[in-house]
């Protein structure tokens, strides 16, 4: 198979466009008699003199007229694949972005996403994916374009950028026994708990906290969720232990106090594969997330 010299496509390009061998050449950088052996190529490989002398110009043949807009959409093709865009058209952009999220992420950001999104973007669709581990394969594989949350032991390749910072927080039913006297450490685990974890874990960094007084708190019950922890704490006496700034408004109607010892603050993140750390679309789709999540200051 004969092998095709494609630098020559960028030759009969420019070539059409000029229709002069002195002007083509001077475009490319080329020396006229250079420019002369890459005409007298195509004219072999084509079988076509594609360009024909009509007193001091040349002019195309029908077969040259043929493949100018053919030829003009390869080269420009060719150069969307090899040179970096720099523009992005919000207005034209048709794309599905996967953002993985917990409950409480989406009840606080989701519709402002949502709204931020359609109105820049409104050919992007967003589609939600629960949140029911940390597993970086999600992303490696590509099945999900954004994760949400705390990050935990995730690969060393990843890329991560801070969203907002929050912290642990005591919620119960309003007519709670607990509302009427001081919150101590003592009081606060007199009570029994509810745990929020994805792999039913009891203990964590409140416990933690806890033991520093000599103090041990009743986890009676383990959920994989905000959501359900604070609807169990609304219609028992267990206390439910969530995230202030991602559930302010799921535990409207119910009693939120400080905690009584000291715990670390979360660092909520965004966390996305470095092959698309380039990709325009997922770049103004991250700065659409940093901008959404500005954090008030909550209890």
């Amino acid at each position: 198979m004969n092998t095709i010299d494609l630098n020559l496509l960028l030759v009969l390009d420019v070539l059409l466009t000029e229709n002069s061998v002195a002007r083509a050449a001077r475009r490319l950088g080329l020396t006229p008699s250079a420019l002369s052996r890459s005409l007298a190529r195509l004219r072999a490989s084509t079988g076509d003199p594609l360009l024909v002398r009509a007193g001091r110009d040349l002019v195309p043949t029908p077969l040259a007229l043929e493949l100018r807009p053919k030829v003009r959409a390869l080269v420009e093709e060719a150069h969307c694949v090899l040179v970096p865009s720099t523009t992005l058209d919000l207005l034209s952009l048709e794309r599905t972005f996967t953002i993985r999220a917990n409950d409480g992420f989406l009840d606080t950001f989701g519709a402002r996403v949502i709204q931020r999104i359609g109105e820049a973007a409104p050919n992007v669709k967003l589609r939600f994916a629960p949140k029911s581990d940390k597993n970086v394969a999600w992303l490696r594989d590509g099945l999900i374009d954004l994760d949400i949350g705390v990050v935990g032991n995730t690969a060393p390749e990843l890329r991560i950028q801070a969203l907002f910072q929050d912290h642990f927080i005591g919620v119960v039913r309003k007519d709670h026994p607990l509302v009427q006297c001081p919150i101590t450490p003592e009081s606060y685990a007199a009570y029994r708990h509810i745990s929020v974890s994805r792999r039913g874990e009891r203990a964590g960094p409140i416990d933690e906290a806890l033991a520093r007084h000599e103090i041990q708190r009743n986890v009676s019950v383990t959920v994989p969720g905000f959501l359900a922890a604070l609807s169990l704490a609304a219609h028992s006496d267990l206390i439910a232990n969530v995230p202030a700034f991602q559930t302010r408004r799921l535990r409207e109607g119910m009693h939120s106090f400080k905690l009584p010892v000291a715990t670390p603050k979360l660092t909520v993140s965004q966390i996305w594969h470095p092959r698309l750390e380039n990709d325009l679309s997922h770049r103004w789709l991250r700065s659409c997330l940093r901008s959404v999540c500005s954090k008030d200051e909550v209890l």
